[in-house]
């Protein structure tokens, strides 16, 4: 798919000329989402489109799963987020034309998302058939405020001459709409594409309420629509879709406008009118509201935003774009968000069949921690919900504690594909890690998110796994770290580590929260024996190249021909696994990950050798790798390398980097960007009692700066050439940053400031794969 061609602009994100061609990749970057609901980019008049879709968070349907061959354990049944009723549709005729932007030829067709304003502006303007020069204005939001209303001011003018117009708004239910799930499997069609049952409509005053209830999972929502018209007369219609249809006869000069409030409710075991009680409030609270008020709460709300995380970069003005929308997505993915998880692509596509994975809490949550805590701490408690499917999970694979799903929605383990879910049991420590960093950065108790419970039932976990060899090393077999390129193996080093950390940060809690511990039957045996596994971890070493092999063996590989299969990526769509599975090539950072995520178990000599061997073998086939390459090569005293991954990493859907943006956002890479940026170019990490910040300065940039909440406290850090400099902006001090390894005490009167140090690295810039350098 190719990108749209979008204008450079600091807090805009302008298609000045919308090409139809790219619709697929504009709809996916123009989406807007408040993390309870979610629409995507299409145009007001449906066609042309490339993936319509209007989604809640927490609303899905079960499938069949099939396996040519059986096997105890697997799971039997999928899930799939749906495409629920769909309010964008706004059909405008003219002269009884209807209006269609590739038989029109428009003089201006533009699009503009407004990062600050949270509103996405449409402007047309066309010559009708009958000779009359039209405009088109809209402008959609999807509340930040009001959790379950969209809304749209419509607004049609005849420019130079008259016109008889006429615009069918429709409430589309999800009973018609295509699903937009890609599966050849007969029976998830059978299953997703009748996936609702219809259980009332009813028309109100101006407009009405659909509510249907999913056969398999049970769901019940409803959708509601409303109008204020200016300018025109108005008839309704329902069916299974809502629809009111706006006549007028416009003068030259003249104009009609429509706002249109849509809104949802949903629930497992809400009747339905109670579903529709709920959704029709929401309307009618919108319209209450009025139009400006609706703008004036969205800005409000993004007026925080920005002033408590905005990034600056000066000298790249097109990452500076990037890193804002990044934000802005990464905030609106999570804001509204109750008893759900944010998947792979948010609300913003279908990609992954809207399932979440160990990308949010790697990637998602720790960004989230540093920025809006409050969403961090609703995504936390979503996990900590599912703790009793996890222990299920671990029952079936014969293990005790907790076993969290490899991907899911409900909680409940759905991939088919055991070698890179199931035995990827790094998943397990990944959530661990963002439920003990979010209690280290904002020195909340762990129990507010059901923390201690997580990271009582995966060390448990780890404990029912590990193997102690007859010379008391601890071992972890059959793992697939975070490289899918290299499944099944031997003790891999980001597995080992990170249930090393976990072992260790279940004691730590343990021995914090005593009273809490005993009730989950923690007792000090049962913690010393967790400390002596992580002690005894083993770690493999190869004395001859002096570098970490990822996992045992992993340096005897083969090598994989890279200079020969240039044009052979992604890797697994040209080769079998059971070739490269054997083979030095990795699809994404996995040893190098843990250069970040486990930095003290590392020496700086080791980061440096280890990042060498690594960047020369690792082809980045996911979007994930890009921002622990530019955390690692930061780490390494390689600032300009670091910029050119952060650059991919945060362009990744403003230029559709891997072609499948159409299908969503990668918010895991909106996340990792961010990190990218403050953790690698900023140095900051959060892991240890102190916040700490080891900034570089790229030589293309001239200044950078971020703000992070700590423990209640908002800081910003700005680096220019000649020094660092934090400011207490909110909050109670002083504070204590460790910068470049020194304390540096801050308050709100007096700002630290801190002389830039110059990159020292060991080694030269390490080398890619031919052909998969930075895509930048």
């Amino acid at each position: 798919m190719t990108a749209p061609t979008l204008d450079i602009a600091p807090w805009l994100v302008r298609e000045p000329h919308v090409d139809p061609g790219t619709l697929g990749v504009a709809e996916s970057v123009f989406s807007l989402s408040n993390g309870y609901v979610g629409i995507r980019g299409t145009l007001d008049e449906v066609e042309p489109h490339g993936m319509r879709g209007t989604y809640l968070s927490g609303v899905y349907e079960t499938h069949p799963l099939s396996y040519p061959e059986g096997g105890y354990g697997h799971p039997d049944e999928g899930q799939a987020m749906l495409t629920v009723a769909d309010g964008t549709p706004l059909h405008l005729l003219v002269d009884g034309v209807p209006l269609d932007v590739r038989e029109a030829s428009p003089d201006i067709h533009e699009r503009t998302l407004d990062l600050r304003a949270g509103t996405l502006d449409r402007r047309v303007r066309w010559t009708a058939p009958s000779g009359t020069t039209l405009e088109l204005r809209t402008r959609r939001i999807v509340s930040l405020v009001e959790r379950s209303v969209c809304a749209v001011r419509y607004e049609v003018r005849a420019v130079d001459g008259p016109a008889h117009v006429v615009v069918r708004s429709e409430l589309v239910g999800g009973e018609v709409t295509p699903t937009g799930v890609d599966n050849a499997d007969p029976r998830v069609a059978a299953a997703l594409d009748h996936a609702f049952e219809t259980l009332a409509h009813v028309r109100t005053a101006n407009g009405g309420v659909l509510a249907a209830r999913t056969r398999g999972s049970g769901i019940g929502v409803a959708a509601a629509v409303g109008h204020e018209i200016d300018g025109g007369r108005v008839s309704t219609q329902i069916d299974h879709q809502v629809v009111t249809t706006v006549a007028a006869d416009l003068p030259p000069g003249g104009s009609l406008t429509i706002v249109k409030a849509v809104a949802y409710s949903w629930s497992h075991d809400a009747g339905p009118h109670s579903l529709i009680g709920q959704a029709s409030a929401a309307v009618s609270s919108a319209l209450d509201l009025g139009w400006d008020d609706l703008v004036a709460g969205q800005r409000a709300v993004l007026d925080e935003l920005w002033a408590t995380a905005d990034v600056e970069v000066d000298g790249d003005p097109e990452l500076q774009q990037a890193l804002r929308y990044g934000v802005f997505q990464l905030f609106c993915s999570a804001a509204c968000i109750s008893g759900a998880p944010v998947g792979a692509k948010g609300l913003t596509g279908m990609g992954y069949s809207g399932h979440t994975f160990w990308d949010v809490e790697g990637f998602v949550l720790p960004a989230l921690t540093l920025l809006h805590p409050d969403a961090a701490a609703r995504l936390l408690r979503w996990r900590s919900a599912t703790l009793d499917v996890a222990r299920e999970r671990a029952e079936t694979l014969g293990l005790q504690g907790a076993c969290f799903a490899w991907r899911t929605i409900s909680g409940r383990e759905v991939s088919a594909y055991w070698p890179a879910s199931t035995a990827a049991m790094h998943v397990n420590a990944d959530i661990s890690r963002a439920f003990w960093l979010y209690q280290n950065v904002t020195a909340d108790d762990l129990d507010s998110v059901g923390g201690l419970d997580v990271l009582v039932e995966t060390a448990r976990l780890w404990m029912s796994m590990g193997h102690e060899d007859a010379a008391g090393g601890w071992h972890l077999f059959g793992m697939t770290g975070p490289d899918e390129y290299t499944g099944i193996v031997d003790d891999n080093v980001f597995t080992n580590l990170m249930a090393r950390r976990n072992l260790l940060c279940a004691a730590d809690a343990c021995q914090r929260l005593q009273a809490r511990a005993s009730q989950l039957g923690v007792d000090h045996t049962e913690t010393s024996a967790w400390r002596a596994a992580a002690a005894a971890v083993h770690v493999p070493w190869d004395e001859g190249l002096r570098v970490h092999p990822m996992n045992e063996n992993f340096t005897t590989y083969r090598e994989w021909r890279f200079e020969d299969k240039r044009d052979s990526y992604p890797v697994q769509e040209h080769q079998h696994y059971a070739k490269f599975y054997r083979r030095q090539v990795l699809k994404q950072a996995d040893l190098v990950q843990a250069l970040w995520w486990c930095r003290d178990d590392f020496t700086a000599e080791e980061v440096a050798r280890d990042l060498d061997y690594y960047e020369a073998r690792t082809v980045r086939d996911s979007s994930l790798s890009a921002a622990v390459q530019a955390v690692a090569c930061a780490q390494a005293q390689h600032p300009d390398l670091a910029l050119r991954y952060l650059r991919e990493c945060a362009l990744v859907d403003l230029r559709d980097v891997q072609g499948d943006t159409a299908s969503g956002l990668h918010l895991a890479s909106v996340g990792g960007a961010w990190l990218a940026f403050v953790a690698g170019l900023g140095g900051l990490r959060e892991d240890h009692e102190d916040l700490e910040i080891a900034p570089l300065l790229p030589t293309s940039l001239s200044r950078t700066a971020y703000h992070v909440t700590w423990r209640s406290r908002l800081l910003r850090v700005e680096t220019t050439q000649e020094a660092t400099t934090v400011a207490l902006l909110r909050g109670d001090g002083p504070v204590t940053v460790v910068v470049d390894g020194a304390p540096l005490t801050v308050t709100a009167a007096a700002p630290g400031r801190v002389p830039l140090r110059a990159p020292t690295p060991l080694l030269d810039e390490p080398r890619q794969p031919a052909g998969r350098e930075p895509r930048t």
